[in-house]
């Protein structure tokens, strides 16, 4: 039976981290965080995003690509489950979102070559929320980068989101996608909205017959 390996994906300020940490620690799994502080680009992108987006992009696609690569070596090859605050297919929604057409073919195709081989996750969880939400919960992180985000950019990424998660779901029909929505269900601070996507999570996993 295949091994987990959950993902959790979502527009900024969704929720992700939280999540994916709270899944992790209720079944023991090995959780994987994305590298976002890192990007030595992400303060002049918010600054400049036309002038900035190829080089910020190319440094997640690479940071992401040895993260995935690790996992693969250190836990599924060795049958240990794993949930993941992001999917790498996020990198193709926010390089179509901020890539001229030129530029996004020749980020498209490196993005093919590198993900061609890696482990794909077996389960999906999207979270959305309406954009009010998503702006107060960046306001809250405090992060110096992230107060530049515009409510036009985010109102454009969870538009994006939700069509990319469509698509998903129609040419992936074997990949369970779960969705959540913030604006109703309270994971942080509310332990019964929690306990009942952890139900949910579990259940799919059992429907699906991967091995915990």
């Amino acid at each position: 039976m295949p091994i987990p390996f959950i993902t959790v994906e979502g527009p900024i300020g969704v929720g992700k981290t939280s999540l994916s940490k709270a899944i992790a620690d209720a079944n023991k799994f090995q959780l994987l965080k994305e590298i976002v502080d890192e990007n030595p680009f992400l303060n002049k992108f918010y600054e400049d995003i036309e002038e900035w987006s190829f080089q910020t992009e190319m440094f997640f696609l690479c940071n992401r690509y040895k993260q995935l690569s690790d996992i693969q070596k250190k836990y599924i090859a060795k049958s240990e489950p794993v949930v993941a605050d992001y999917h790498i297919f996020k990198n193709l929604i926010f390089a179509k979102r901020t890539l001229p057409a030129e530029e996004y073919e020749k980020y498209e195709s490196i993005y093919r070559i590198l993900t061609q081989d890696m482990p794909r996750p077996n389960m999906v969880i999207y979270l959305h929320a309406s954009l009010d939400t998503l702006m107060k919960r960046i306001a809250l992180r405090g992060r110096e980068f992230e107060k530049m985000i515009s409510a036009d950019y985010m109102k454009q990424l969870s538009d994006d989101y939700q069509t990319f998660i469509q698509h998903f779901e129609e040419t992936h029909p074997e990949i369970p996608v779960l969705r959540f929505n913030g604006d109703e269900l309270d994971f942080v601070e509310n332990e019964s909205d929690l306990n009942w996507i952890l139900k949910k999570v579990d259940e799919t996993l059992q429907q699906r017959s991967l091995h915990v």
